[in-house]
């Protein structure tokens, strides 16, 4: 680094602490200052260059400035177009909805509304809980512990550390911590019971909502995958009941999950979609599509002054046709696959990391305390034959524990690495990656330290998850296979040196032995190439 960059670096971030909200986040994680960029790659003020697997919360489905994008917003800037127009209609604006209308799921497209917001995707979840309320005319929402919908006050109604007596709290199902103590399918099914006893009991204290609000996979919840049939049940719980379902797709969206829109691995039709980040390539855009008998709006009743942004809509249009055009989806889903194997691989290295999981290329690592106590599979009596008292039903043996026998019985070593993956309905990329014994305690002070690792090695990554204990990957959808063992080799290394400096001894690891020669020179390489991919 040069003196000339170290100083402007160094003065640029003294400048932002002293003037910048105290609410700032990401900045504080990552004392970083970009000035240029192009696909995976960002290149700071330093000099320093790095592989950027935070893409912008999920933002950048093509990565930073990519051809299709800059030529898209050229034109527009070129053409003299106006760049404000409210909601008046223009041939942008038109492009873009017959472009996104031509990816919705085929049950939405044919009889669908959508409607413009605020640039952000906490807006378009304002207007999708007002619509369903006007639409309803009642009051109440379900939503699921776990949930993140966004900042503002309806959006943080609906999110997991609520507290607004309007919003009914349901399991979210998850295998790892499942809140009822088994996991797996029985798991999923308990969490849909529940659900159904909750609206169908009198004595509950529920009453018909005016709407069902989930995401598809969780994120800021911890990258937690919901099984694809549990989706079913709550489409069909939900449309038995005349209460409209809302999928929260902001991050979800746009080939991030290994199909276009999450909803899709489960082929279920929502009643309402919110849409934002990759929809407006780069830029800030939300919309909220529903289907045509819920547009029952006065004029204006959900309106802002920023919903016309016309370089947003070209450069929306054109991501939506590049990753529609060039089968980005199968990309994310088969490369994911890749990436999630590999981090098990890892997984086993490590006792530190609890879990692996994910769904195409929106996967995360939750780190545990390797020394702490496995936590207790739940409240639920899980000796063979025993009811579990919520159904009437048996829970014993253990989903996990007839797994262990299976593979057994199969030659092997009786070990949860030996076991057929799990059969929820889902592809193998969306099966999560449970432990024995139950999970142990979250360590977010260990994920912290293995982000800061990864900075110190070029890699971004960001640090989510219920208790902070989750490092996230949201790598570009245009990622390519040398980028890809790249990020994974840094990582490893990053984990390695933060599991020796936190137990303050040898990790006891097997086969990894720090950074791979050949995939470092990949990774530079990969750097080098930055566009590499699109």
């Amino acid at each position: 680094m040069s003196p000339t960059g170290r100083s402007a670096h160094e003065g640029i971030l003294r400048r932002q602490s002293a003037r910048e909200s105290a609410a700032r986040t990401y900045a504080r994680a990552l004392p970083i200052v970009p000035v240029r960029a192009r696909g995976l790659t960002i290149e700071g003020a330093d000099g320093r260059r790095y592989l950027d697997c935070l893409s912008g919360a999920g933002t950048l489905a093509l990565g930073h400035n990519h051809p299709v994008v800059l030529e898209a917003i050229r034109e527009v800037l070129d053409s003299g177009a106006p760049l404000h127009i409210l909601d008046l209609a223009t041939p942008v604006k038109d492009a873009f909805v017959t472009e996104l209308f031509h990816t919705l799921p085929r049950g939405l497209a044919d009889h669908a509304r959508v409607q413009f917001c605020g640039p952000a995707g906490t807006d378009a979840v304002e207007a999708a809980l007002k619509l369903v309320r006007t639409a309803t005319g009642r009051t109440g929402l379900l939503a699921f512990t776990g949930a993140y919908h966004g900042m503002t006050a309806g959006a943080l109604e609906a999110s997991g550390d609520a507290s607004d007596v309007r919003v009914a709290r349901l399991p979210y199902p998850q295998d790892y911590r499942c809140p009822f103590g088994v996991g797996g399918p029985r798991g999923a099914e308990l969490a849909a019971h529940w659900t159904e006893s909750v609206l169908d009991d009198p004595k509950s204290g529920v009453r018909r909502p005016a709407g069902m609000i989930l995401e598809p996979v969780q994120g800021e919840g911890g990258v937690i995958p919901a099984p694809d049939e549990w989706m079913r049940r709550m489409r069909t719980i939900t449309a038995a009941r005349s209460i409209p379902l809302i999928a929260d797709e902001v991050q979800t969206g746009v080939g991030r999950t290994g199909a276009f829109w999450a909803v899709e691995h489960s082929a279920i039709t929502p009643d309402v979609m919110v849409l934002s980040k990759a929809i407006g390539g780069s830029l800030p855009l939300a919309v909220v599509v529903y289907r045509e008998d819920l547009d029952v709006w006065e004029p204006g009743a959900h309106a802002g002054t920023f919903r016309g942004n016309q370089l947003a809509m070209a450069a929306g249009t054109a991501t939506l046709a590049y990753v529609r055009e060039n089968r980005l989806a199968e990309r994310a889903a088969t490369l994911g696959s890749r990436m999630l194997a590999q981090l098990r691989s890892l997984a086993r290295e490590f006792p530190c990391v609890g879990d692996v999981r994910g769904r195409g290329l929106m996967i995360g690592l939750e780190f545990v305390d390797a020394e702490g106590d496995h936590a207790a599979r739940g409240g639920l009596d899980l000796t063979p034959g025993t009811s579990s008292g919520l159904d009437g039903g048996s829970i014993g043996p253990s989903w996990e524990t007839e797994r262990l026998e299976r593979s057994r019985r199969a030659g092997g070593t009786g070990r949860s690495t030996d076991c057929e993956p799990l059969n929820l309905g889902t592809t193998p990329a969306a099966v999560p990656d449970s432990r024995v014994g139950g999970p142990r305690p979250a360590d977010p002070e260990l994920a912290a330290a293995v982000q800061r690792e990864c900075l110190r090695r070029g890699l971004i990554v960001e640090v989510g998850g219920r208790h902070g204990s989750v490092v996230r990957l949201l790598p570009p959808l245009t990622i390519s296979d040398e980028q890809a063992a790249a990020v994974l080799d840094r990582l490893a290394d990053a984990v390695a040196t933060a599991a020796r400096d936190r137990s303050g001894r040898p990790p006891g690891i097997r086969r990894h032995h720090g950074p791979d020669p050949q995939r470092r020179r990949q990774g530079e390489r990969a750097e080098r190439a930055g566009h590499h991919g699109t």
